[in-house]
């Protein structure tokens, strides 16, 4: 890629479809979870209108009242009117589960040291020091352009906002580095008597103008809002959700690699989850200690077994090691095996409806504790070594 560029990264509202999937899946998992850590969940939604399908592989122990936890979620996103998009205490809600197949439990109900995976896979975790999160500087500004949606609806300092709604932010990178914001574009759903000169404006003002930094905007950043003129009709009323749609959206914004693989819904012994937060982990560790300016790191899984198939380093040509240097210190400071990454990051608790929106990474909240830098010094002193 050339040094010059532009990059685009884009988020999406609590209330769009595919999100309102995700917090769902992520709030059963959580109310399972809660009750017994021991659990396997692999739970998907699918919402449309005013009907809500709850479907997966479910085995615990715990009883949780699942239509319950679906209508208390639909409230806290917003969701209390089914002519604009679905209603919290009349929606339809369909429970098809089965229990996890017990093939798969052979390899998973082990030990944490003979763990093996819950399923075979990739997973790519990434970090750049071009922003203080250590990511990529235009998913960061989308997530807090949502952020800041949410807020000014929630707080009615916009009361006409509806739930849904999406972002997108073009950086001008120059050598590489972020030099502008080049083009801001919101899509922000609303009450149809509000005219579209007032949602521009308000949206201008309380939400772009909040969130970009006015020293990375100039004269000629574009300012997008509601690019169709009208955004009335929107939400589950336009569009049909479904858990781990927004992949890009809650990794890196499209920088770097992805394996394909959700995470909401899951527990963490799908190395979906787990795996993808310890490469993030590693990434982060390796750019907080200086060791490259942006890295991305490749783990890859076999069902049942618990040893990684591969780790890789790549530090894109910003390393102050060879990446496969960096790959041997990375296997001997981390240890990569499921029930250890679980043990370790403190998995197996009711942590993830808070991950299901905004992105998965780059998060000021103890309880990701894939955030932490805390293997630093350990990085530090094995390159001395």
């Amino acid at each position: 890629m050339s040094s010059n560029y532009l990059f685009t990264s884009e988020s999406v509202a609590e209330g769009h479809p595919d999100k309102v999937s995700d917090q769902i899946s992520d709030s059963i998992l959580d109310a399972i979870i809660e009750k017994d850590p021991a659990a396997k969940v692999d739970c998907e939604t699918v919402v449309m209108q005013g009907n809500v399908i709850v479907t997966g592989q479910i085995t615990t122990n715990a009883y949780v009242d699942i239509p319950t936890v679906v209508r208390k979620t639909l409230k806290e996103i917003g969701f209390d009117n089914a002519k604009v998009g679905i209603d919290y205490e009349t929606c339809g809600i369909m429970v098809s589960v089965t229990e996890q197949s017990p093939d798969i439990a052979m390899g998973v109900n082990r030990s944490s040291e003979e763990q093996g995976a819950g399923d075979q896979g990739i997973m790519f975790g990434y970090a750049t020091n071009e922003t203080p999160e250590l990511m990529p500087l235009p998913i960061v500004l989308a997530h807090n352009l949502m952020k800041r949606f949410a807020d000014v609806r929630k707080q009615k300092i916009l009361p006409y906002l509806r739930p849904d709604g999406k972002s997108q932010v073009t950086i001008e990178y120059e050598n590489g580095r972020p030099k502008r914001v080049d083009t801001v574009v919101i899509a922000a759903q609303h009450d149809e008597d509000v005219s579209e000169d007032q949602v521009r404006k308000d949206v201008t003002d309380h939400i772009i103008k909040h969130v970009i930094p006015s020293s990375m905007m100039d004269d000629k950043t574009k300012l997008i809002v509601n690019g169709t003129g009208r955004f009335v009709i929107g939400g589950t009323l336009a569009d049909t959700g479904l858990t781990g749609r927004k992949i890009i959206v809650d990794t890196y914004g499209g920088v770097g690699s992805h394996g394909g693989g959700c995470f909401s819904g899951k527990d963490p012994s799908k190395v979906d989850r787990s795996g993808g937060y310890m490469a993030r982990y590693i990434a982060k560790n390796i750019v907080a200690a200086a060791l490259a300016d942006k890295c991305e790191v490749q783990i890859s899984y076999a069902i049942g077994v618990a040893n990684p198939v591969s780790v890789m380093v790549n530090t894109y040509g910003t390393g102050k090691l060879p990446d496969d240097t960096l790959t041997e210190i990375v296997k001997k400071a981390f240890d990569i095996r499921p029930g250890m990454i679980i043990q370790h990051l403190k998995l197996l608790r009711p942590i993830y409806r808070k991950t299901s929106c905004y992105g998965h990474f780059g998060r000021e909240d103890d309880d990701f504790t894939w955030e932490k830098t805390d293997k630093v010094e350990e990085l530090k002193l094995l390159v001395k070594n």
